[in-house]
């Protein structure tokens, strides 16, 4: 289901709203496909609180494939810890999503988003490019390992959704990423402001520390603070920084 909010309010037959993070947590899951696309175990599926309901992906943790350079069985908790950077930030690149148990065990469980498949980064225009400078900044934040042009969607409303973050948040430098088109280039004003305003928000810092404390390591979390405060200082989009610094394959 497409949505232009991060968080939009699904309406019951009685007229009462419900969030979808609360359907998320609380909701009933029903599968109703797999996605065949990916190394991983994904599914389809629908969530149903009352009389409220929304689609999403599941990606059950035992559904993991093992990788020699992210802990076995903490993807899925890093699909929630984007979301969250995304939210705290108020920049709505990530729809809601959460960590919940489900039919095939815990996972992560992300409203889903209708688009067409041609309608990804390297089909874009030289505009909607333009506005992927956001996505690098965010990509660089949560330090993501997988941007492949796939992963950067237009939905059936015209907004520009993220998805698939699995790889994201290692301590180390892993950033790949296709979208390169910018490197180096000033940072626009407006994100600056934005993390700015995040940075000098302690108590936002504080909670956004707190919340992802239960899907990622100390070491993890300190990386990511550090890569905020570097972003702000230096006030450039990230620019190729190790060997490999484009995702395989790039679509």
């Amino acid at each position: 289901m497409a949505t232009d909010k991060t968080e939009a309010l699904q309406q019951t037959s009685t007229g009462t709203p419900t969030d979808s993070l609360t359907i998320l947590r609380s909701g009933a899951l029903t599968l109703h496909g797999i996605f065949r696309a990916g190394s991983n175990y994904t599914f389809l599926a629908d969530v149903t609180l009352g009389k409220c309901h929304i689609e999403a992906v599941y990606k059950p943790t035992e559904g993991e494939q093992p990788l020699w350079d992210f802990p076995h069985g903490s993807l899925a908790k890093r699909e929630e810890a984007a979301y969250l950077v995304s939210h705290a930030l108020g920049w709505g690149l990530v729809t809601p999503t959460v960590y919940r148990d489900g039919p095939h065990g815990p996972g992560s469980l992300q409203q889903f988003v209708e688009f067409d498949d041609a309608d990804h980064y390297f089909n874009f225009t030289t505009e909607e490019k333009a506005a992927c400078k956001r996505v690098a900044v965010f990509d660089y934040l949560i330090n993501n390992a997988d941007r492949k042009g796939s992963h950067v969607v237009r939905g059936i409303d015209g907004k520009m959704w993220l998805i698939d973050h699995g790889l994201s948040f290692h301590s180390k430098n892993k950033l790949r990423t296709v979208i390169w088109d910018y490197a180096g280039k000033k940072m626009p004003a407006e994100l600056g402001s934005d993390l700015k305003k995040f940075v000098d928000n302690s108590q936002a810092a504080k909670n956004l520390a707190y919340d992802l404390s239960y899907l990622l390591t100390k070491d993890e979390i300190a990386a990511f603070f550090a890569r905020v405060q570097h972003m702000v200082i230096t006030a450039r989009l990230p620019q190729p920084g190790q060997e490999r610094s484009y995702p395989w394959p790039p679509l």
